[in-house]
């Protein structure tokens, strides 16, 4: 049963409020902390461990009923209640608790501090039968009045759905209209999503039941390739043809980026194919940071080649020494 871990749970300390915080307070305090803490936007273990303790937290706490028996069960467990030994059983004195239980149950305690046994036979407390007995159900290994008449939560299940992106959407993110269960809603695609790539969204699957949370809506990616980008992390990477002349002798050169503005390179002087070159924070843009726009190199010839063509290419493989042996070389390791 939870309430059996509550003692060992500070609630308000996990969401940083007082004890006497508000209802508006300890939302606020939890979508703060969702925030940071979400699977969706921090994937360390250490986060994910944090977001389902702010979560169990607010559960309790945001519900009135069961932030009442919480409260009451820290104020005894905190050493309000007397517990006695014997024959492996506990016990405690109801005189100091008749008023926080009968507010709750509508009874006053037991009269004249009447002592109540309880327990599962390894001497601790089992809150189950406290409950039944301020609240009139019967003890004793079964389900709790209390629990008969409140149906334990169930979360609704998980759906899944599919959405397809141009790769432009992809690279800067977009917000999409969906429709699920017959109800439509926006939802905002982050950048840098990458085909096949799943996203939660949580809250978007099929209702709960008996008070229980939505199920979460799973949806998949699926981008449409580009001709001329690809993205590697968060760099955007392109073709960048030049020509031998630009290649050896460096240059600026412009091309268009993936918002169809004008960017300029510039080439090094001796520089090849598959060389690649960098214009910073023109790539991915997300929570993260920056990528940067790469060129990657790719040297072009015509296709025939004149007279005087030849001759000049003869004369630069004659003035470049042994450069064509070097490079036959390099064709020949294994």
């Amino acid at each position: 049963m939870a309430e059996n871990e509550w003692l060992s749970k500070d609630y308000y300390k996990v969401l940083g409020v007082s004890k006497d915080a508000s209802e508006a307070e300890i939302t606020k305090a939890y979508r703060k902390l969702a925030r940071k803490y979400h699977p969706d936007l921090n994937k360390t273990k250490e986060a994910e461990e944090k977001f389902k303790d702010i979560s169990e937290a607010y559960d309790v706490l945001s519900n009135k009923e069961q932030r009442q028996k919480y409260d009451a069960i820290r104020q005894f467990g905190m050493g309000g209640a007397r517990f006695a030994g014997g024959s492996g059983q506990g016990g405690f004195n109801t005189d100091a608790f008749s008023d926080i239980f009968g507010s709750m149950f509508g009874g006053a305690g037991a009269p004249g501090g009447t002592r109540i046994r309880f327990g599962d036979g390894s001497g601790q407390p089992d809150f189950a039968d406290i409950f039944s007995s301020f609240g009139g159900g019967a003890g004793g290994g079964g389900r709790t009045a209390y629990q008969e008449s409140r149906p334990r939560p169930v979360k609704g299940e998980d759906r899944n759905s599919k959405i397809g992106l141009s790769f432009r959407q992809a690279v800067k993110g977009a917000t999409v209209s969906l429709s699920v269960g017959g109800k439509r809603f926006k939802t905002h695609i982050p950048a840098g999503v990458r085909n096949g790539q799943r996203i939660r969204l949580a809250g978007k699957g099929r209702p709960g039941r008996d008070g229980g949370a939505n199920g979460d809506l799973y949806l998949q990616i699926s981008v449409q390739p580009s001709q001329r980008f690809t993205m590697k992390d968060r760099d955007l990477v392109m073709i960048l043809p030049v020509t031998v002349a630009e290649a050896a002798l460096g240059a600026k050169v412009q091309a268009r980026d993936i918002d169809d503005q004008v960017v300029t390179f510039k080439i090094p002087a001796g520089s090849s194919s598959g060389d690649e070159i960098r214009i910073a924070g023109k790539g991915v843009q997300d929570r993260r940071g920056k990528g940067d726009l790469v060129g990657r190199l790719e040297i072009r010839m015509p296709g025939r080649l004149g007279m005087a063509q030849k001759k000049a290419m003869r004369d630069f493989a004659k003035s470049s020494g042994d450069f064509d042996e070097r490079i036959a070389g390099e064709r020949m390791k294994i």
